[in-house]
């Protein structure tokens, strides 16, 4: 192996200096002490599902195409996957120059598209997911026993610490079979629960130390058994305390009469009223509702999201019936003249006539509504009067490409990162946090081994510098398409011009078992 990229879900130094100096990451900390570290920058959003395609293709969302947990079509939604990035991944590329690659676990990789070299899919696919080459996960299920996208249903927090352990376990065992079997040139093995345990339970020392030593151990012996050359250690986001409280972006805008809301029959409850209903058991399928942000969501959909994630029978347990069927003042989309679609978008969406299904803001009309959103929401302050936005941008301010009008037109940034964004519906806009941490902007990038420069800093270190970084360390160009650029510990190569991404490639079997596959969970079907 030539170039190993390991990917640890929202970690940052803040997070991995306790562990150091307490002795729990070793080979972690001998990686860093042997190389170059520093801060990586994340983008806007810093969320799992637009973060880990900007890394892995080295372009913004702009150009990707992915933005959220979900896609949109009009007020319509779907999970986002493999199919919603219009982007060569870093190993499609080095597939174009004969090069291998294997990869486990990364998110938005599923369904697969095909290369020369393993695919495992991670988060945000189906708990059966598509696999490259087809029929790879019931051989590799031979081979290394279970394997498991997500945790099961479990009932007592040593279950749930248990299946954290047994989760990263699985990733590295995976990971350790398929370079056997492929011997590949490029390795990707991702760790979420490095995120999940901070989420679920930031303050459980034990589940912290348990996530962070399993993830240790199994780099120590992947590094042991694949001997790569040049080691990169990334992370999507960085994540931490939330202390400012949280800020409910729809209930201001209804206040400030951009938002209709509605509690009539067809109105959409609330993912985020939803979760905290469900009582104090975190979980998997939460997780998702609150990644989710709160969108509404008719409780048909509910199921089907649930079901896509082979964890309706779970929530069934913590969720009640008249909870599901609730009927919640919730945003009235077509009727709104701009509202948050989506927490973790990170901004909000202008109602748009021609644009959008029953917009009712004018093209001619469009920038002066969206100059009073921006004033509205940079006047926003704290019960303590501080601002709650560091920043409120048009969306071409942050993002260049042919997907910009597919997201919010206005990114609202969080100051500091310290102010929780919901876009659920209550009586005040200010209240306090449904979650005590989440994500921050400032990430973690190290380097080591053949090719890297120690004497030479990182500098600014971007999210999207990872890509070309690591295909200037296998010797292949980036794509001129890519936003970030070789860091200077590793010796560049010129980028060069790629064929533009087409999905023409994709086997049409893959196509019609992925259709088939959204058509049994009702993605497919108008809502009536």
């Amino acid at each position: 192996m030539r170039t190993l990229l390991v990917g640890l879900d929202g970690v940052c130094l803040p997070v991995l200096e306790p562990l150091f100096a307490d002795g729990v990451v070793p080979t972690l900390e001998s990686v860093f002490a042997d190389g170059v570290v520093g801060d990586l920058d994340s983008q806007l959003p810093p969320w799992t599902p637009s973060a880990w395609p900007s890394l892995y293709t080295g372009v913004n969302p702009g150009k990707h195409g992915v933005f959220d947990f979900l896609s949109f079509d009009g007020y319509d939604w779907s999970l986002v996957d493999r199919s919603d990035v219009h982007e060569h991944a870093i190993w499609e590329l080095l597939d174009q120059r004969g090069l291998t690659s294997v990869v486990v676990n990364v998110p938005v990789t599923s369904p697969a598209r095909p290369f020369d070299g393993a695919l495992v899919p991670g988060y945000v696919s189906p708990e059966e997911p598509a696999c490259h080459p087809e029929g790879l996960l019931d051989d590799l299920r031979e081979e290394i026993g279970e394997y498991r996208v997500y945790a099961p249903a479990h009932e007592s927090d040593e279950e749930a610490i248990d299946w954290y352990d047994r989760l990263i376990r699985m990733r590295g065992a995976a990971f350790r079979h398929l370079c056997a079997e492929y011997d590949p040139h490029f390795g990707f093995v991702q760790f979420q629960q490095t995120d999940t345990v901070f989420h679920e339970r930031p303050e459980d020392d034990e589940a912290v130390r348990t996530v962070f030593s399993a993830v240790d151990d199994e780099l120590a012996t992947i590094i042991e058994e694949c001997d790569p050359d040049t080691i990169i250690i990334a992370s999507d986001h960085g994540i931490g305390p939330i202390t400012s409280g949280e800020f409910r972006v729809n209930t201001f805008l209804r206040d400030q009469e951009f938002v209709r809301t509605t509690t009539g029959e067809g109105g959409m409850p609330s993912w985020g009223s939803l979760a905290r209903e469900g009582g104090d058991t975190a979980t998997l399928a939460q997780r998702v509702v609150q990644g989710a942000s709160a969108i509404g969501l008719t409780s048909q959909r509910i199921g089907r999201l649930l079901e896509a994630l082979r964890l309706d029978d779970f929530v069934l347990q913590h969720v009640s019936k008249e909870t599901v069927h609730a009927a919640t003042e919730r945003v009235d989309f077509p009727a709104s003249t701009a509202y948050m679609r989506s927490r973790t978008e990170l901004g909000v969406r202008i109602n748009k006539a021609g644009r959008d299904p029953e917009g009712v803001v004018s093209p001619s009309e469009f920038p002066s509504v969206r100059d009073d959103l921006i004033a509205a929401l940079e006047a926003a302050r704290t019960p303590d009067g501080d601002p709650v936005f560091s920043a409120v941008l048009p969306s071409e301010e942050v993002y260049e490409g042919p997907f910009v009008d597919e997201t919010v037109d206005i990114v609202t940034v969080p100051a500091d990162f310290d102010v929780y964004l919901s876009a659920a519906i209550r009586d005040d806009a200010f209240g306090p946090t449904s979650q005590a941490w989440n994500h921050k902007p400032t990430g973690i990038v190290a380097m080591t081994g053949l090719g890297v420069d120690p004497s030479i800093p990182l500098g600014e270190a971007h999210l999207f510098d990872i890509a070309p970084t690591v295909l200037s360390s296998l010797g292949v160009p980036p794509s001129d398409r890519m936003d970030g650029e070789t860091l200077a510990p590793v010796s560049s190569v010129e980028p060069i011009e790629y064929a533009p991404f087409t999905t023409r490639d994709v086997e049409a079997a893959d196509t019609e078992a992925v259709r088939a596959h959204l058509s049994n969970l009702g993605y497919l079907e108008e809502e009536q």
